[in-house]
């Protein structure tokens, strides 16, 4: 196995339109790394980058010590497993596994030993005799997935493999890819839009948009610390809440304005909640805080609350989701036990939990070293 690196790619298409800028990424060996973004983000360019399928405008792409910028896919030594699996029709699922083996000319034994070792470990060792057209599209996933680990590559490119899957077999061929993860001690990069499979398999996460880097970071690290306010909303499902507001001095902190950091009042929607920073933040800012760090605390605003009105009640079971609506007009999500049942229209008192917020700059949208005070 060997680690990946882009060193400052860029990859702008004759139209114009740019897929990947300034990027530089690096995939240690043994790594798990997903790659996570909006459509239209450039993460699929970036993958297929790799896998030297794309040619980048510049920048350096290496593999171990290697670079392989200018080498052809065949010389990369990558294996890589597509979304709409690419197996051979006419060819059974042994022929199928065996393929990349066969066209290197490797003996028939050792072919015949690898394809039924890999066939075993994917549980579909009694399929080996049967047609793509015989199998199920879980089935069918696995084989693409055996096809590419028989090869024994440098390291594995997966480009949305399971997003055809129906929803209870996405969560067990993920189950399933993690276990071979641990298994193989690979290196492999793993494409997708879903944010619960990136949360979930990777070891670290790379969130793209627009061809731009936001951040790269453990799955914890992202949803604790998102480094802007891009990330912060597009990972964490249902999504952070924001409010625009502005902070001034809080008149206990015996500071005048602009002298420094120390404790501010965010206001702002009808939100007033205490802050510290580290550093003098800017005056209007935006506030973030995740649906589960709001409380639903019933019809009687009490202390500190918001009043709101509830607009569409999901019920999951062991929650609600909650959307409702404020007094000014904003949107809000929150959590709430799964009794008393909400309904809709019922007016209700909302909490935030001060300790729980984030504080990104209004204009940059970065995120700022404030925190619940």
């Amino acid at each position: 196995m060997a680690r990946i690196a882009l060193e400052h790619v860029d990859k702008v298409y004759a139209n114009g339109f740019v897929a990947a800028r300034d990027l530089s990424l690096e995939v240690a060996d043994g790594e798990l790394m997903v790659l996570v973004g909006p459509s239209g983000s450039g993460k699929s360019t970036v993958l297929r980058i790799m896998a030297g399928l794309e040619q980048v405008t510049g920048g350096t792409i290496r593999i171990g010590e290697r670079d392989v910028t200018q080498l052809p896919p065949q010389k990369r030594d990558i294996a890589m497993v597509f979304q709409n699996y690419a197996l051979y029709p006419h060819m059974t699922v042994r022929e199928n596994l065996g393929f990349g083996l066969s066209i290197r000319k490797q003996p028939v034994a050792m072919i015949e030993q690898r394809v039924r070792t890999v066939a075993a470990s994917l549980g579909i060792d009694a399929l080996l005799d049967r047609k793509p057209a015989q199998l199920s599209g879980g089935q069918r996933q696995r084989v693409a997935l055996g096809r590419a680990i028989v090869r024994d590559p440098l390291a594995f490119l997966f480009d949305e493999p399971l997003s055809n899957l129906d929803a209870q077999l996405r969560v067990e061929t993920r189950v399933e890819l993690s276990r071979l993860h641990r298994e193989l001690g690979a290196t492999m990069v793993y494409v997708t839009h879903d944010q619960s499979e990136a949360l979930t398999l990777g070891d670290r996460i790379a969130i793209l948009r627009d061809g731009v880097l936001q951040q790269v970071a453990s799955p914890m690290e992202l949803y604790a610390r998102p480094a802007n306010r891009f990330v912060a909303g597009f990972i964490g499902s249902p999504a952070m809440n924001f409010f625009k507001g502005s902070l001034r001095v809080a008149e206990s902190d015996g500071k005048g304005e602009g002298e420094g950091h120390g404790g501010f009042t965010f206001s702002g929607s009808g939100l007033s909640i205490a802050v510290r920073c580290d550093a003098a933040p800017p005056a209007q800012v935006v506030l973030g805080v995740r649906p589960h760090h709001v409380e639903v605390v019933g019809p009687d605003e009490g202390e500190g609350g918001l009043r709101a009105e509830v607009a569409v009640i999901e019920p999951m079971g062991n929650e609600q989701i909650v959307y409702a609506t404020l007094s000014g007009g904003e949107r809000l999500v929150a959590i709430a036990p799964p009794e008393p049942q909400l309904k809709q229209g019922e007016v209700v008192t909302l909490r935030v939990r001060s300790d729980a917020v984030h504080v990104f700059d209004a204009e940059s949208g970065m995120r700022l070293s404030c925190r619940g005070a």
